[in-house]
């Protein structure tokens, strides 16, 4: 079904889902899991809303305990936890600046303290701000886009190795932006294609380890992103581009990413980008 007609709005980021308009389908409301991650403990960074909310929720219908890394947005991360810990699993909520090496390694080693344990981790948070024109992109936001977007998945993932072993799985968010280029986000867009080509040289990096490495690139999403960093008039045709007419909500990502956790569906997948696009067949 369609979306509402979405009204020109902003908000100030990093964005929080109750404001927005629509509200966002991240709940996996109607999501039955099948035991497919059991006994499973993930790591979601960026996982308070949006895309990582999502996430969480059909990994814990999955069996799995979770712990979600992100910021400071606490009333989402608390909504996040409410409703993994309604599936009966464990949720720990890791709030921090993932820019910031040190905290990388903590979140890594809090989840294992508390979790006992990490099996699958899903590099998820991202920052983006877009440009006009390329003299706008400053030597500051391309540093903190890059320490964001793609420093803290080597940051985290190095830090997660020691505990990591066969079986287990990482899984980094892409974007079709990191496909084709974007004139508007020039630096999310340089990250996002990092994240891509890390995950096909981690993939042959780990696979002597049998730890598996895919990325899930993503079309347009309707999460708080959107309308903290986009203007009024942007957010309003947001997805409308798309052959199907309309952005994603994060419900409509989170089954790819519980099939490349789950070693019972894609054991033999790894160094895969598997493009969310809404029926775009060739990016670029």
């Amino acid at each position: 079904m369609s979306d509402p007609i979405r009204p020109p709005q902003q908000q100030e980021p990093p964005g929080t889902t109750k404001q927005m308009d629509p509200q966002p389908r991240d709940t996996m409301a109607d999501y039955a899991g099948r035991e497919l991650l059991t006994g499973q403990c993930a790591l979601i960074t960026g996982g308070d809303s949006g895309i990582g909310r999502a996430v969480a929720i059909a990994f814990a219908k999955e069996g799995a305990d979770i712990a979600i890394a992100y910021l400071d947005e606490h009333e989402d991360a608390g909504r996040t936890a409410e409703l993994v810990r309604a599936e009966g699993r464990e949720c720990v909520l890791l709030p921090g600046d993932l820019a910031e090496a040190a905290q990388c390694r903590e979140i890594v080693a809090e989840t294992v303290r508390r979790l006992g344990g990490l099996n699958i981790l899903v590099n998820n948070v991202a920052t983006q701000w877009p440009v006009d024109k390329p003299e706008e992109l400053t030597e500051k936001q391309w540093l903190h886009t890059f320490d964001v977007n793609i420093h803290s998945y080597f940051r985290v993932t190095d830090a997660a190795l020691a505990h990591l072993g066969d079986g287990d799985v990482i899984i980094n968010t892409g974007s079709v932006n990191g496909l084709r280029g974007n004139k508007s986000l020039i630096d999310y867009s340089a990250t996002k294609g990092a994240v891509h080509a890390w995950t096909y040289a981690m993939a042959q990096a780990l696979a002597d380890r049998r730890i598996r490495v895919n990325c899930v690139a993503p079309g347009p999403v309707w999460t708080p992103l959107i309308p903290s960093t986009f203007p009024p008039e942007k957010v309003e045709k947001f997805g409308l581009q798309v052959p199907f007419g309309e952005a994603a909500h994060p419900d409509d990502l989170a089954p790819s990413y519980v099939f490349l956790a789950s070693n019972r569906l894609s054991g033999y997948y790894s160094g895969e980008v598997l493009a969310a696009l809404g029926g775009e067949t060739t990016p670029g």
